[in-house]
């Protein structure tokens, strides 16, 4: 997920969940590396299916944000 400011990492977060409401994510999700405005969310492999992506982040400049998406994995 890429944003306009740079993540507080400490309050800025992200998941994945499956169509049944079970997390796929390998991991935490965190700032990335190289830019501190795209958040990353590591996943374990996703077989076939619709999947929530959630996020809520707080920026360098102290601005909120949050929201969700769906994606389908097809076969």
């Amino acid at each position: 997920l890429w944003f306009t400011e740079k993540l507080e990492p400490a309050f800025s977060t992200g998941e994945v969940r499956n169509a049944q409401g079970a997390v796929v994510q390998s991991g935490k999700a965190q700032p990335a590396r190289k830019d501190g405005s795209e958040l990353r969310v590591p996943l374990k492999a996703l077989p076939p299916g619709t999947y929530l992506v959630s996020w809520r982040v707080l920026s360098v400049d102290t601005h909120r944000t949050q929201g969700s998406f769906t994606f389908k994995v097809g076969p």
